[in-house]
């Protein structure tokens, strides 16, 4: 399961590693997104990656949160388990 998404802007493009809870880390790049793309275009991008993901290798619904930036071309996300609404 995804715990957490870094997203780096580099000349070449958009990279990506999403580490999980066991663990492991899934590490790329964003093939469909130019590197020109705006940083927030990215960031829904990965986020998409990422819930299609748990979606359809967890069945779980997941939530993205984007950490405030630290550095230019870099962020962070936490990746939690979306809440189930009373009556679901």
């Amino acid at each position: 399961m995804p715990k957490s998404i870094a997203l780096l802007a580099t000349p070449e493009g958009w990279r990506h590693s999403v580490l999980t809870e066991e663990g492991g880390m899934l590490c790329g790049r964003l093939a469909d997104v130019p590197a020109n793309t705006d940083p927030a275009e990215a960031r829904a991008a990965v986020a998409a990656m990422v819930v299609e993901l748990a979606h359809d290798f967890y069945e779980a619904d997941v939530d993205v949160t984007w950490d405030p930036p630290r550095e230019p071309g870099s962020w962070t996300a936490q990746v939690t388990v979306a809440a189930t609404p009373p009556n679901a």
